[in-house]
């Protein structure tokens, strides 16, 4: 078996796993990096060489693992594209929007390479898609090669509890398995319940480490961040100042969601709109078509009859009064300039009456990162477009979130009992955590930390 990681950095960026297995090739994710512009945020796609690739399959359409998957298929145009049957639900809305924002990207900043795909182009695509069910294995070598007479490796799903449709992979070749986790979340969110890896073997696992660098306290439970939470809202409304919640479009606006709707049923919220964005109520229609479907809590909770769910329109975000305490769950989660939430926030950073809860990862280097960083009466640089700021706006972190804690990722890394582990999807120090708490507990496994482009034997 051979692994090449075909991310293009060594921290979490665009994630794509090249495997060789039995004869056959499987390109596990194809995602585009979050902190890269233009083609230096893709895949190392052409690192691969000029080899035929059978199939792609996707662990869940967050853009750091679907959005360069119109370029992948350029790359290895005979390869099927396989996923779980809730992410076949919302792929071609991740790829059509992703359109959308490099076109705007180029207009606005100049971005010539984009957009680096087309509407028609993930149209044309979207016939080589498939979705399956969870627990259910597949064949995906090439229709030429099984007719040939070669044995075919198999593809399983497993629920990975990070966001809707989320999976990790099984690989089973003649002789070997692989599992790589995608993102995984090991604990219940208000909606999801958590992953379903219970029974999983593998020889071989490939294993995200975004927390690695985290520590759990010995005294945090999600019951007390929501409570917090749930305080520091009421305490903004009764001030009457408005309540803006940063969240990625797919699987946290819903999660959050879910939870203002719980809490206005139970009383602790008095009934009122909540201000989204549009492709966050495209997701929050899906998470409610769906909900048969998916593995979770409140099966009955439908969003849209719950709450009163208004889409702010373009450009209404920098012109609204922000009095009488408006709550807003909006894109994009880390604040990207020329997004509502980033216009928002340009906004409220200033009055102190205003409130702004992260409830999520924000990289440093991001506007939601450096308000993160701020502290109170501080001015800053937010953004090249908004300058400086002085941050006198109450400004909150609350840890809810969908990725797995380090300690019961390592437990899981106990219970698969692979003889190599390669590590990726986390910063050095999270890898390097891993590395030295999997080496001290479990002596015998191969620990690799892969770098970009090079072919690995396991």
């Amino acid at each position: 078996m051979n692994i090449t990681n075909l991310n293009p950095d060594t921290d979490i960026g665009a994630s794509a796993w090249l495997v060789e297995v039995d004869d056959h090739r499987i390109l596990l994710d194809a995602g585009m990096h979050p902190k890269r512009e233009g083609r230096d945020a893709l895949p190392l796609f052409g690192k691969a060489g000029n080899v035929e690739v059978d199939a792609i399959a996707i662990s869940h359409c967050h853009h750091d693992h679907v959005g360069a998957l119109p370029v992948a298929l350029r790359h290895f145009p005979k390869a099927h594209v396989l996923m779980s049957e809730l992410s076949y639900f919302i792929v071609e809305r991740v790829l059509h929007n992703s359109v959308n924002v490099m076109t705007r990207q180029r207009d606005e900043l100049g971005i010539r390479e984009y957009p680096l795909y087309t509407h028609d182009e993930v149209d044309d695509i979207a016939p080589v898609f498939q979705g399956f069910r969870y627990n259910r294995e597949v064949e995906w070598a090439a229709f030429h090669k099984t007719r040939a007479g070669f044995a075919s490796p198999t593809l399983e799903f497993f629920d990975a509890g990070h966001t809707l449709g989320s999976a990790g992979l099984l690989i089973r070749g003649k002789k070997e398995t692989l599992f790589y986790t995608g993102d995984v979340c090991f604990h219940d969110q208000t909606m999801l319940r958590a992953a379903r890896f219970e029974d999983v073997k593998a020889d071989v696992l490939v294993m995200e480490t975004t927390r690695g660098n985290r520590a759990t306290p010995p005294d945090f439970s999600r019951e007390g961040e929501i409570e917090r939470l749930t305080a520091a809202i009421q305490r903004a409304l009764k001030r009457k100042g408005c309540v803006l919640i940063p969240s990625f479009a797919l699987g946290r606006t819903q999660e959050i969601l879910a939870l203002l709707a719980l809490l206005m049923r139970a009383g602790k919220l008095k009934p009122q709109p909540i201000y989204i964005g549009g492709l966050g109520r495209v997701f929050t229609e899906i998470y409610d078509l769906e909900a048969h479907r998916a593995h979770r809590q409140h099966t009955n909770l439908q969003l849209h009859e719950s709450l009163q769910l208004i889409v702010l329109e373009q450009g209404q975000s920098e012109k609204m009064k922000l009095s009488g305490g408006r709550i807003f769950v909006i894109t994009a989660g880390m604040m990207s300039e020329n997004t509502a939430a980033h216009n928002l926030a340009a906004r409220m950073v200033g009055d102190e009456r205003q409130s702004i809860f992260f409830v999520g990862y924000a990289d440093p280097n991001t506007p939601g990162g450096r308000l993160k960083a701020a502290k109170q009466g501080e001015t800053f640089v937010f953004s090249p477009s908004a300058g400086r700021v002085t941050r006198k706006c109450e400004v909150l972190d609350f840890d809810l979130t969908a990725h797995a804690n380090r300690g019961d990722l390592l437990d899981f890394v106990g219970r698969v009992s692979p003889r190599a582990i390669l590590l990726g999807h986390g910063g050095e120090d999270s890898r390097a955590w891993f590395e030295e708490q999997i080496r001290a507990r479990h002596p015998k496994i191969k620990i690799i930390q892969p770098q970009p482009a090079r072919a690995v034997a396991v």
